[in-house]
Order: structure tokens, then C-alpha cells, then sequence
């Protein structure tokens, strides 16, 4: 696959998976909605490895990477799913685009990496300032709405968590490999919570949310992590970033067309700013650098 359509792809996938998140809830809950989407997803991975003939690795570092992967989808994909029945679908994309932001800080906190520059601090900043607008909206928008955005940063906590966690045990590891040793560990903990939650199978389900599960399934926990990381095998992460300014904006359009959800002045505000905020915490200092070897440039 080209990497101008693995890209592409990336972006639909990821600009789609909020909406289809809401209506994969409907009819079942939305433990039934994550669980039987992980159960699936799990299932297309074991077919994917056997098909390629790959070997899942079972060593100490394989097992920690798997369990760290496991723990990050169970917990991020808990909460996102709780959230989600109460914000717009475009807006669990807004705050998840803050991920990058949440790694970078928990990276130098947690690895030592110099990743604070006062670019990205300006950045940071400006992420807080987008989201206070948005929470101040909450009320608004319904009585557990405030929750809900809470529980959205939280899943964004634990998927920034399990990244750098994965990245400090460092195994060079097939993404395919990995989502499926990740999947075998998170899928007895979400049927766990299914069974102690609800414990109840639906016995009729709307056609929208059974292809929900099946997008989600295929698509939002395979074919998405599989493209991705293509992409970033390939391509500079500074373009990569770009796929967190992109699938939001598209979100929240898909919102209101798809399923009439109502995004004031307000909520666009907040949303621009912290798309500001990602810009600046991303390229800033290139911007600067830029600017300066341009106007040396002019001088000489």
C-alpha cells in the first residue's frame, strides 16, 4: 500500500471511530458495545497471524509490552466508551487529540526525555485554556457531560501511560504482534467487566450498532494500528503529527451531519485553540528556525 493512502486512511478511520464508538452503545450498553468489539478484534489478529505465518514471542519483554498494551486499551477504552454517551462524538476526538501533549509530558516525567522546550510548554498551556472553554460549555450540554469529558482525559492518561510504558521496556516488536499480544491480555478483563457491569446479552440489536461493533472490530482495532504504524515507519513524525490536527475538525463535522449533534461557538473556540495549542507544541521551534535562517538569509 502506498503511503499516501495508507495516510488517508489513518485519518477516515480515526475521524470515523468516535461516532461509531456512540452508536456501537445503542441497544447493548457500552460494555457490550467495547467488549464484543475487542472480542473481534482479537479474532481478526489471531487469522492475520496465522495467514502471515508470524510467531508470537513469549519472553519476559514480550509479556510486559503485551500486559502494558493490554492494560492501556482495557483502561483508555473503558473510560472512552462511559464518555462518550455524554459529549458529541466530535468532541472525544478534541480531546484525544491532546495524546501527544499527555506523552510528551508523562515522557519526561517518566523516561528523562528533554521534551518540555518552552515551545511546547506554550503549547501545553494553550491545550488548558481550550479545554476550560469547553468544560465551561458542559452544563449545556447535559448533566453528566462534565463527567464524561473527565473520563475522556482519563483514557487519554492511560493510552499516554501505556505508550511510554511500552516504550521504556523497549522490545522491537511487529505492530501486528504486539495488538494481538496487547488484545490477548485486555480481552478477559473487558469480558470481566461485561459479566460484573451488565452480565446481560441483548437479544435483538439495531443494525447500526451491530456494524458499529463490526467497524470498530476490523477496522478501528486492526486495519487503524496497522496503517498507523506504517505510516510512521515511513514518514517523518513531524507529518504523522499532522493526523491529530486533521481527524477532529472532521469529527466534529461528521457529528453534526451523521447524528445531529449540536457544537456551539463556543465548543469551536475551545476546539481552535487547542489545535493551536498541538500546532505550536508540534512544529514551533521549526517555525522559529525558519524565521531566523530567513531573515539571516535577507541580511546577507
Amino acid at each position: 500500500m502506498s503511503i499516501q493512502a495508507a495516510f488517508i486512511g489513518v485519518v477516515v478511520i480515526w475521524s470515523t471511530t468516535p461516532l461509531a464508538i456512540q452508536w456501537s452503545s445503542g441497544g447493548g450498553g457500552y460494555l457490550f458495545g467495547v467488549a464484543s468489539r475487542m472480542v473481534l478484534g482479537l479474532f481478526v489478529c489471531l487469522i492475520l497471524i496465522a495467514l502471515f505465518s508470524r510467531r508470537m514471542r513469549w519472553h519476559r519483554d514480550a509479556l510486559l509490552t503485551y500486559l502494558a498494551g493490554g492494560l492501556g486499551i482495557w483502561g483508555a477504552m473503558t473510560s472512552v466508551y462511559w464518555g462518550a454517551q455524554y459529549i458529541p462524538s466530535g468532541l472525544v476526538s478534541v480531546m484525544f487529540g491532546l495524546t501527544p501533549i499527555v506523552t510528551a509530558l508523562l515522557a519526561a516525567m517518566l523516561l528523562g526525555e528533554r521534551a518540555l522546550t518552552p515551545f511546547r510548554i506554550i503549547g501545553m498551556g494553550l491545550g488548558v485554556v481550550g479545554l476550560g472553554i469547553i468544560f465551561g460549555q458542559s452544563a449545556e450540554l447535559g448533566v453528566y457531560a462534565g463527567w464524561g469529558m473527565l473520563a475522556i482525559l482519563l483514557s487519554v492518561h492511560i493510552h499516554a501511560l501505556s505508550a511510554v510504558w511500552i516504550k521504556r521496556i523497549g522490545a522491537k516488536m511487529h505492530a501486528l504482534e504486539t495488538t494481538t499480544g496487547a488484545l490477548l491480555f485486555a480481552v478477559p478483563l473487558f469480558t470481566l467487566t461485561w459479566f460484573v457491569g451488565d452480565g446481560h446479552a441483548p437479544t435483538t440489536l439495531p443494525a447500526i450498532t451491530i456494524w458499529s461493533i463490526v467497524y470498530l472490530g476490523i477496522m478501528g482495532s486492526v486495519v487503524g494500528f496497522v496503517l498507523y504504524y506504517h505510516v510512521l515507519r515511513h514518514v517523518q513524525a513531524s507529518r504523522v503529527a499532522l493526523i491529530t490536527l486533521m481527524t477532529p475538525v472532521i469529527a466534529l463535522f461528521l457529528g453534526q451531519m451523521l447524528n445531529d449533534e449540536i457544537i456551539g461557538p463556543r465548543e469551536w473556540t475551545g476546539t481552535l485553540i487547542i489545535l493551536l495549542g498541538l500546532a505550536i507544541f508540534e512544529w514551533g521551534e521549526g517555525w522559529l528556525r525558519s524565521f531566523y535562517a530567513r531573515a539571516k538569509g535577507n541580511r546577507i
